[in-house]
């Protein structure tokens, strides 16, 4: 059987397919739709089938933000037309197919981010705060620049936290409270700039990885001390992605997509003694930070080849069950379901199993999404 591996990667056509790279929604922790933006619109699949669930086709977008399984979208044009500037934030209802509201900003919209409360719209050297209910501006702030739009928000109202680049020679991340509109921290996670960052579910963790992409970093966000770190790879290499499980218990699944084409999943829960506990100690005041990270305990799996390297890619854990003890309730190993969008058009489902040890999986489904698109329109 012929999978997308085998097919020739045509990154021009691919980029004309595709107007940005697809992005991951969910709700009730588990991810259930996603929606991509193209040349012609927006497209929104459902996770489940991978079947086409929503298409409107009014002209090329850079941004499709979905509230969750809502049907409330926040959107940005790509410029093709006057129509959709990309200096304009649609706030777009499915059901009705209409507008609801507008923003107009002065330059371009690089990002935005929702959760049931608060709507953040990141500009290349600012970023703005809103009410999502009333859309009052709560609170607007320089950055530095910020020509990516690299931004990461945490879904949890408890812990509602927006982390933005602190510098743009180091890899530093200031950590915002969205609820309270001040400075929470400021992490030095890196000695390069930063390429990815996410926020675990519950608002726990920041991850980050650098433009050299061999080492990921794992934050307690409470106290900004470093949990884990994990090493990638020897080689430098682009990280596309950063994406954790929707776990509320141990393990926390963090997975990382990357320009080699393999996708690295490290498992939080199955290490006993995280890194920050440890390194308070005699060994940890003198060995220097690059031994350290050797030296963590990195319960690192990796699926080879999984994308054609170069073609960016967005993986998310959606589902994950916890396998227990029944007489100890000691946590054995953890069964999870992940998905994978590639930048040249492919949606796979795998299913995995995870313990302490090792990892199996296997590729439940593989979705052509342009071919799906087509089939709905035609």
């Amino acid at each position: 059987m012929e999978t997308m591996l085998d097919r020739k990667v045509d990154n021009e056509s691919l980029m004309s397919s595709f107007g940005n790279l697809p992005s991951l929604f969910g709700a009730s922790s588990v991810y259930c739709c996603f929606a991509i933006g193209t040349k012609d619109g927006f497209r929104i699949f459902d996770t489940n089938t991978g079947k086409l669930c929503y298409e409107r086709a009014v002209g090329a977008f850079s941004i499709v933000e979905m509230l969750f399984t809502s049907s409330l979208l926040a959107i940005v044009g790509a410029g093709d037309q006057p129509s959709l500037s990309p200096r304009r934030l649609c706030l777009f209802n499915t059901t009705t197919g209409a507008p609801l509201r507008e923003l107009n900003f002065l330059t371009s919209i690089l990002a935005i981010r929702m959760n049931r409360k608060r709507l953040i719209v990141i500009l290349q050297d600012k970023a703005y705060v809103y009410d999502i209910n009333s859309l009052l501006i709560l609170d607007n702030f320089d950055t530095v620049p910020n020509s990516k739009g690299l931004c990461a928000f945490s879904p949890c109202l408890d812990a509602c936290y927006m982390a933005l680049p602190a510098s743009t020679t180091k890899g530093s991340a200031l950590l915002y409270n969205a609820m309270d509109c001040n400075l929470h921290c400021e992490i030095d996670a890196h000695r390069s700039p930063l390429a990815a960052m996410v926020f675990s579910s519950n608002g726990m963790y920041i991850a980050t990885a650098s433009e050299q992409g061999t080492l990921v970093r794992v934050h307690l966000v409470s106290d900004a001390t470093k949990s884990y770190s994990f090493r990638r790879g020897s080689y430098s290499s682009t990280i596309f992605s950063l994406s954790f499980g929707p776990s509320k218990q141990l393990p926390d699944i963090l997975a990382a997509t990357s320009s080699s084409g393999s996708i690295h999943l490290f498992t939080l829960g199955f290490v006993s003694h995280p890194r920050s506990k440890r390194s308070s100690g005699f060994l940890g005041s003198i060995i220097p930070d690059a031994v350290n990270d050797v030296l963590d305990p990195a319960y690192h799996h990796v699926l080879h080849n999984a994308v054609p390297a170069g073609v960016k890619s967005s993986a998310v854990i959606c589902k994950v069950e916890n396998v227990t003890d029944t007489s100890s309730y000691e946590l054995l190993a953890c069964r999870a379901s992940m998905c994978v969008i590639s930048y040249n058009g492919y949606f796979q489902e795998y299913n995995l199993s995870i313990d302490a040890q090792k990892m199996s999986w296997s590729l439940e489904r593989e979705t052509n999404l342009l071919t799906v698109a087509l089939d709905k329109v035609l």
